[in-house]
């Protein structure tokens, strides 16, 4: 992983998961389940005096708000909306979703990746626009916590 500078190796086959991560001291950090793909959550910044603080940047310098979170993309494909083309979306802005509520679909290698929203709350933006291609750890969801 330090040679090709990976930070994160996901696989998943037959309700089997391994992902491998570097750890903050470059160390992997491994854990496997036999669950679905997982969005990664970005949570406001705490301050030190564990308050929450009106405005931080994230380590990639995107600014974060308060009582809010983002739901990221867990993988590289195609983000979908809705199951299929002629289906409603899985959410729109002001719909509710909880820890386990499927919010869209990531195609990766002609699977189709159901992603749980990993979060309660009402979903506020919707950054990706249907069909679009989308990056690993890129921002797909606004959600208000609560």
């Amino acid at each position: 992983m330090k040679r090709s500078d990976l930070t994160e190796f996901a696989v998943e086959e037959e309700g089997f998961k391994l992902k491998i991560r570097r750890g903050h001291n470059g160390a992997p950090v491994v854990s496997s389940n036999g669950g679905s793909v997982a969005p990664m959550l970005e949570t406001p910044a705490i301050a030190s005096s564990a308050q929450a603080a009106p405005a931080a940047f994230s380590a990639g310098g995107e600014k974060e708000e308060a009582g809010f979170s983002y739901i990221k993309a867990p993988m590289v494909g195609t983000f979908y909306r809705a199951p299929s083309p002629e289906s409603p979306p899985f959410a729109e802005i002001n719909a509710k979703v909880s820890e386990n509520s499927v919010i869209c679909i990531i195609e990766a290698m002609k699977i189709m990746n159901e992603i749980q929203a990993e979060a309660k709350g009402t979903v506020v933006e919707i950054l990706v626009e249907n069909g679009q291609p989308v990056e690993y750890g890129q921002r797909l969801f606004k959600i208000k916590q609560g």
